[in-house]
């Protein structure tokens, strides 16, 4: 058996491209995709319906991450009728207006899935964890935060979100954090998924990383429209796919309140954090 895992994909199309040409080569038995295919980047129409494509035509296993569900969240804007959350959420409004006949498709999407493969086992795959999709499974995770992330532990746990790829195994519970196809954040931009195998009921997992045309996908930022519409945090994402390291989050938890409370626009504040921005992988 051999499964290719992909997630995190974040509308980077050339990095996609990359990883299906690989995946093709390597000739799986199955392949997952484990949530956020969209948002976060230029190209969320391109890979949403190429995978969707995928999904009905050779069966591909997809479920709902969180960026997903921000789509489906701005879908319904009565709740963003502050002007600055709004701005802060205007990417996931660019997603929306890309996706808006697709809204019903992303809302039916699972949030995890269960398989047991000739009796090898459970092979479950969620996008973070059973805790709640925004979850993370980190590098840094001990096994005491782990056991409870996993909890009931499956003989194979699945996972991505946090764009940094891991290999572990606790308590006999193979854990495979795929990484990122199109957003990595472990200071190493290539894209990346990951290969599992069983072989006489023994599972095994290999993160792949492979380089692509990084230049053309930073392009599609300002061809698709993405810098104009998704405003001043979209310059952040461009940052996050130069250097492979998130910059996002460490932004939200600097200037998040100070935004919503009107003692600095979002303009302002991507300025003054370009000044400083995030140098290695952020937990």
């Amino acid at each position: 058996m051999k499964i290719a895992i992909l997630t995190d994909i974040h509308a980077n199309y050339r990095a996609l491209e990359a990883v299906l040409d690989h995946v093709e080569r390597w000739k799986p038995d199955r392949v997952f995709v484990a949530g956020d295919t969209v948002n976060r980047g230029p190209r969320s129409a391109d890979c949403f319906y190429l995978i969707e494509e995928k999904r009905k035509t050779e069966n591909w296993q997809v479920i709902r991450g969180n960026h997903e569900d921000y789509v489906i969240m701005v879908s319904r804007s009565e709740r963003f009728d502050n002007p600055r959350l709004r701005e802060m959420y205007r990417i996931g409004f660019y997603t929306y207006e890309q996706l808006r006949g697709a809204v019903d498709t992303l809302r039916a999407m699972p949030e995890q899935l269960r398989f047991n493969f000739n009796g090898s086992g459970e092979v479950r795959m969620l996008h973070a964890s059973m805790i709640h999709n925004r979850d993370g499974i980190y590098p840094e995770t001990t096994d005491a935060e782990l056991e409870k992330q996993i909890a009931p532990a499956p003989r194979v746990f699945i996972t991505g979100h946090t764009h940094r790829p891991l290999v572990r195994t606790l308590n006999g519970t193979l854990v495979v954090n795929a990484g990122s196809v199109g957003l990595p954040f472990d200071g190493d931009n290539r894209a990346g998924y990951a290969q599992l195998t069983c072989a006489n009921g023994e599972w095994q997992a290999k993160i792949i990383r492979l380089e692509y045309d990084l230049e053309a996908a930073l392009r599609d930022f300002d061809e698709a429209g993405f810098i104009e519409g998704g405003g001043s945090l979209a310059e952040l994402v461009r940052l996050e796919l130069r250097t492979g390291l998130s910059q996002i989050y460490p932004w939200m938890e600097r200037y998040r309140d100070a935004v919503l409370h009107g003692e600095i626009s979002v303009e302002q504040a991507v300025n003054e954090f370009l000044e400083q921005p995030v140098t290695q992988p952020y937990w």
